[in-house]
């Protein structure tokens, strides 16, 4: 079997390596469940060579992602659900659905206008979904309320922005940054309270509150947290690997390294920072 463009290709080798007699023992065994963790960490690394603006990874992360989505098409269709053909039928109606101003006759000719739009037809989307789940006996709405629509699935930082935005969008919010600011020195106060008398649920439980006004206050002033948060990933790794490499030049050893040396050297790298930015 020979690579190839046709998407129909990834298909037939999906099928190979699932076949119960011929086929890959890890592959066979494979569940939604077991390959879920491997979607999330694909779809994180295509954002990582993104972010690296690294074009060659990145064709490479998308084949990998894309591998995962025809993966659990294949572990569907096996139980009788979907296939990969429906996945697509069913994407490619809603971009057509959602785009009737590309598609159909819409008014919708400025970028706010087009957003209302979209958050109507979602609506519209919603409802049937849940008529369609109560006529195979399911629960309405697994996750009732105006908040639902926010997945539990998605990362700690992003449901809590995206939480905020819903709530935002009836009008609870606060009108300014300025107060988040207040709040999130309360919020502090309230985590050296509990760290002071020593109860580990209660500081789990402040620090949590104080994250996510951390997230609130980025919202407000137009930083995306979980980017601001990969950024400061990226610059303590580059500052790390500094203290190593100088550690290094100088024949000494992170584990034999005292803190203050290290400290040092972080200090040495800010300055460096600062220096080229």
């Amino acid at each position: 079997m020979e690579a190839s463009q046709d998407i129909s290709r990834l298909l037939e080798i999906m099928a190979a390596l699932r076949q119960p007699e011929t086929g890959c023992p890890w592959d066979i065994v494979q569940t939604f469940e077991t390959i879920k963790p491997y979607t999330i960490e694909e779809a994180y690394e295509v954002a990582d060579a993104i972010e690296r603006q690294d074009p060659d990874d990145l064709c490479e992360e998308l084949g990998d992602l894309l591998l995962q989505v025809v993966f659990h098409a294949r572990i569907a269709e096996e139980a009788g659900q979907f296939s990969f053909g429906d996945v697509v039928e069913a994407i490619t109606r809603k971009m057509i659905r959602r785009h009737p101003h590309v598609f159909a006759r819409s008014d919708a000719d400025t970028p706010e206008a087009v957003k209302a739009q979209w958050d109507k037809i979602k609506q519209e989307e919603k409802a049937e979904r849940v008529a369609r789940r109560a006529a195979r006996g399911l629960a309405a709405d697994p996750d009732n309320g105006y908040l639902g629509s926010v997945q539990r699935s998605f990362p700690a930082l992003t449901e809590a922005l995206k939480l905020q935005e819903r709530a935002a969008k009836v009008g609870f919010d606060w009108s300014e940054a300025a107060p988040i600011l207040d709040k999130i020195e309360e919020e502090i106060g309230e985590l050296r309270e509990a760290l002071a008398e020593n109860r580990p649920e209660k500081v789990k439980d402040e620090l949590g509150d104080l994250i996510f006004a951390l997230v609130n206050i980025g919202r407000h002033v137009g930083a995306e947290p979980e980017q601001a948060l990969r950024g400061t990933n990226t610059k303590f790794r580059n500052r790390f690997r500094y203290i190593e490499m100088e550690l290094e030049a100088n024949d000494e050893n992170l584990r034999d390294a005292d803190l203050e040396r290290m400290e040092e050297l972080w200090q040495a790298a800010k300055v460096i920072e600062r220096q080229i930015g």
